[in-house]
């Protein structure tokens, strides 16, 4: 038996540059951190040759070409494993359309899973690579690559996709006392709403060429965030936060309704800096930059929302339990 922990993660700068129809031309940021939230997968042979697969549905089938679920099934047949494998999912936070990043997390723990399954270890890079292999190139998810390549390499940290396709993944060197800080400052609440990502990063991929001035300025509010936490000036990290919520709301319609507006509006008149709608929009967890001083005040103007606690996360994958 193999289990796989993957972080979730919060994007907090420079999302949709991260799409191939941007970066080709244009390079794209992000900056993002994985979370102490996770989705656990287990791989475990089976003793006949059928294939179980056990997430919000359960599959019994005796070739891989059956499998309904799209990512199980590629990553079977990416690594050529073809029967006798049951898996399982586990999360710690419900898994669609929350914003999280959850279906690439998904993909890379299992492919981290089912390398280890053929006693293979597989590095950061490589799972990332193939993970977006596997969503973007083969299952035809409208998505970008920062997802993956978060949950692959954990901490907090900067991605720049160069127009070549190669990425690099920076940690952001910080004080301890600024990521402490930062990280306590941080509240995210869960907005009652889950909503399919796929429409509105679809619509979001199309409008590429009519929102450029958008992605430039997400891009750039990605170097600028960098630089404020090198610097350890977290108020400005707040406001960057800010600006760049009142710039991804012009990327496509559905990334933001009446309701999530008034819940922003609330908590930036309690005290908080800046915030925004993680993942596509539309709906799941919502953060704000807020001193910790006047959460109380946040806490209270958007008592209807549960609040999710959470801390930032070092690694990414990994391996956490092994038995032949």
């Amino acid at each position: 038996m193999i289990i796989s922990r993957t972080p979730l993660r919060i994007s907090f700068a420079g999302g949709g540059t991260d799409f191939k129809e941007y970066y080709r031309r244009n390079g794209g940021a992000v900056v993002s951190t994985a979370i102490n939230k996770y989705i656990y997968i287990t791989v475990n042979k089976k003793f006949d040759d059928r294939i179980r697969v056990s997430y919000a549905k359960t599959e019994i089938v005796d070739k891989v070409g059956d499998i309904h679920h799209d990512l199980v099934r590629e990553c079977l047949r990416f690594l050529k494993i073809k029967g006798g494998v049951e898996i399982t999912s586990i999360a710690d936070i419900p898994s669609e359309g929350t914003g999280l990043g959850s279906s690439s997390v998904f993909t890379v723990g299992l492919l981290n899973a089912l390398y280890a399954l053929r006693g293979e270890h597989c590095s950061a890079k490589k799972l990332a690579e193939n993970a977006c292999k596997i969503e973007i190139d083969i299952v035809g998810e409208p998505i970008g690559k920062q997802d993956q390549y978060i949950a692959a390499y954990g901490g907090l940290r900067f991605f720049e996709f160069r127009p070549d396709g190669d990425v690099f993944a920076d940690p952001i060197v910080c004080s301890r006392a600024c990521r402490d800080a930062l990280s306590d400052n941080l509240i995210m609440f869960y907005l009652n709403i889950t909503r399919r990502a796929g429409s509105i990063l679809q619509a979001q991929r199309d409008n590429i060429k009519d929102r450029l001035e958008f992605l430039h300025r997400l891009q750039e509010l990605a170097l600028r965030m960098r630089a404020a936490l090198i610097d350890n000036s977290l108020n400005d990290f707040g406001n960057l936060l800010h600006e760049g919520w009142l710039c991804k709301k012009g990327l496509a319609d559905g990334i933001t309704n009446s309701l999530i507006d008034g819940y922003y509006e609330k908590g930036i008149r309690a005290g908080a800096l800046g915030g925004k709608v993680l993942g596509a929009g539309g709906g799941g967890f919502i953060i704000f930059y807020c001193p910790k001083s006047k959460q109380g005040n946040v806490r209270r103007a958007l008592k209807d929302l549960k609040e999710t606690t959470f801390s930032f996360e070092p690694q990414g994958s990994k391996i956490i339990y092994v038995e032949e």
